[in-house]
């Protein structure tokens, strides 16, 4: 067993996600709302049924979080223009500053990592990262512009 990969991906995941943890606790938000900013600022526009998808998370589930999103303003659904039955979600303002805040002090921790490692480092870090992803949603990595830089 890869038990030092495990272990490392363990403490870097806790140390990425901590500062941001509590920068959404003092907003009654939690690691679901941040998910859901972050892609709604990746993709302004997102169809709901797509975010379902990525997520992988119940309908009820994902109600429950975009629901208090757009009641404190940080989300917002417009009707699809060719489909009216379509959510469209957009980040308002207030979501896309949210969401700057939060992606601050990740976006030091992963610029800082990244700088210590040789010049092909990034795209090695790039390439294991897709490896983890279940061959059938690679493609969705690659809708998303998350996989130019390889």
């Amino acid at each position: 067993m890869p038990l030092d990969v495990m272990g490392l991906f363990f403490f870097a995941y806790r140390d990425f996600v901590g500062d941001a943890d509590a920068l959404l606790e003092r907003q009654g938000f939690g690691r679901a709302h941040h998910r859901v900013l972050y892609f709604v600022n990746l993709r302004p526009g997102m169809p709901v049924a797509d975010l379902l998808d990525i997520l992988k998370i119940t309908k009820q589930s994902l109600a429950r979080v975009l629901r208090q999103l757009v009641d404190n303003g940080y989300v917002e659904q417009k009707t699809g223009e060719t489909d009216r039955r379509q959510r469209l979600l957009y980040a308002t303002e207030k979501g896309r500053g949210l969401f700057e805040t939060l992606s601050a002090t990740q976006t030091s921790r992963i610029e800082s990592a990244i700088a210590a490692l040789p010049p092909e480092g990034k795209r090695t870090v790039l390439r294991f990262f897709v490896g983890m992803v279940e061959p059938e949603d690679r493609g969705l990595l690659d809708r998303l512009k998350l996989t130019e830089e390889l």
